[in-house]
């Protein structure tokens, strides 16, 4: 009995000593992940004749970016790899979920479980974006023409390619391309675009010398300057607006037009293409792609197909045999799914490609197909007029706040809105019910609803602008 317990004090002081992690033989990550030894390190120096790795780096790296001493980290402990794993939890664990009605392209959304499971948490999807072994990857391929076959469907459009990053990058690739058809340096954008559209258009813009534009669209008489306008269909503020005249103008002009739209909107709104949109640009993600604190989000670009060639990134099409003639891809005659074009520098000549960034968003797109074939056509729009509904009520609710007004404007799922009450304390009241808003510099606010909305949510909102709780479930 009392050998077991000067054992148990023995075992107890030895705990309490400050012992080096190097005891516990736990691996550091640089021997994980750095594959020579230190042998065969020495073997390797040996026969390029250097005898040490700071002689190498010296001598390869140049002297205006080689670090002649050690950086000072904030922290000069070496973590393993789990030890780093329990400390970015902790890290995570500090985050709070707000709900966010902000809007701008980024909303709330429900990924099926079986979408989820099966897609976006199996590694069997995360591979390359761009499937070069088209003999292994004819499902990857299937569901990509899918998403392209959805965009088309909605836009009303000819083509579209498989995906791009997002919305901005999309829209400031659409107006390179209206500078490639017409070579003119001016683009002209609405002044209802989202702002990150604007200040990602600019920064393109600025690369290639083409002077940005902004304004309302239809103030403008004479859009001969300019290779190409860019328009928000429903706009940033969340108005639906008629842009038949404008797409005249352009036209009789020979300008181009592009649209940026909302492809879950366009289930129950006339679609981008019976305007004559020349492009139709925009974020799949509300389509089953969770918010993810700001992305990756899946783009889509779609166009008519006179100008197919001057589209960026790649897009996904069918060989199938011919009758006449006997061709095909595949082996046994049958069809097959392939990348029929594939416009970037890495492919083609670098004078011919259409964009040199990395222009997809495969897996995000094809879990966006995934969700839209999950739901089908009606489902789509089921899950849009029930968005649509849940607006229609909010603002009538808010309408009837004393100091509260909306716009009158035509609207699908986002509110523009003013109130008497002070921003600040607006501000204090979506801290306490951890609620985000969109709010502008005029004091205005944004308020975008989605798929997930609940009558909670809609009570806080109501509550924030100083209406009072709805007990009696009325919504």
């Amino acid at each position: 009995m009392f050998r077991r317990l000067n054992c148990l004090r023995r075992t107890q002081r030895f705990y309490s000593l400050n012992v080096p992690n190097s005891v516990f033989g736990r691996e550091c990550f640089v021997q994980r992940h750095i594959g020579p030894n230190e042998s065969e390190q020495k073997q390797m120096l040996k026969e390029l004749g250097y005898q040490s790795l700071e002689d190498l780096s010296k001598a390869v790296i140049p002297d205006s970016v080689y670090l002649q001493k050690t950086p000072n980290l904030k922290s000069s402990v070496i973590l393993d790899e789990q030890s780093l794993a329990t400390l970015i939890k902790s890290i995570a664990s500090k985050n709070q979920t707000w709900r966010s009605f902000i809007g701008m392209g980024y909303y709330n959304c429900y990924t099926p479980h079986v979408i989820a499971r099966n897609m976006l948490e199996n590694p069997g999807w995360l591979t390359p974006y761009t499937p070069y072994q088209e003999e292994i990857g004819q499902g990857r391929l299937e569901s990509l023409l899918n998403f392209q076959t959805l965009v088309v469907d909605l836009t009303c459009m000819d083509v579209a390619n498989a995906s791009l990053l997002d919305e901005a990058t999309s829209a400031s690739e659409a107006l390179a391309m209206t500078y490639r058809h017409n070579k003119r340096k001016r683009w002209f954008v609405a002044d209802n675009v989202h702002p990150q559209t604007l200040s990602v258009v600019h920064t393109r813009a600025s690369a290639l010398g083409i002077e940005v534009c902004s304004g309302d669209p239809n103030q403008v008489n004479d859009f001969k300057s300019y290779s190409g306008v860019l328009l928000q269909y429903p706009d940033t503020y969340g108005h639906i607006l008629d842009y038949g005249e404008v797409v005249d103008k352009a036209h009789n002009d020979e300008t181009l037009v592009v649209c940026a739209t909302d492809l879950l909107s366009l289930t129950l709104i006339k679609a981008p293409g019976e305007y004559g949109m020349d492009i139709v640009i925009g974020s799949s993600q509300r389509l089953g792609t969770p918010l993810g604190y700001g992305g990756p989000h899946a783009a889509f670009i779609a166009c008519k197909k006179s100008l197919m060639r001057l589209i960026p990134g790649r897009m996904v099409g069918i060989t199938k045999r011919d009758v006449l003639f006997y061709k095909t891809r595949d082996a046994d005659g049958d069809k097959a799914y392939r990348l029929t074009l594939q416009t970037r520098e890495q492919h083609i000549r670098r004078e011919r490609a259409t964009s040199n960034i990395c222009t997809a968003q495969a897996l995000l797109a094809n879990i966006v197909a995934m969700y839209a074939i999950y739901h089908g056509p009606v489902g789509l729009r089921n899950i849009a007029q029930r968005v649509h509904n849940s607006t229609v009520i909010l603002k009538t609710a808010l309408d009837q706040i004393p100091g509260c007004s909306t716009s009158d404007a035509s609207f699908f799922d986002t509110l523009y809105l003013k109130t008497t009450i002070p921003q600040q304390e607006i501000i204090d009241r979506c801290k306490e019910k951890m609620i985000n808003l969109r709010f502008f510099d005029d004091q205005s606010i944004g308020i975008s609803l989605d798929e997930t909305v609940t009558h909670k949510d809609l009570d806080d909102l109501l509550w924030i602008f100083g209406g009072e709780n709805n007990k009696n479930n009325e919504f």
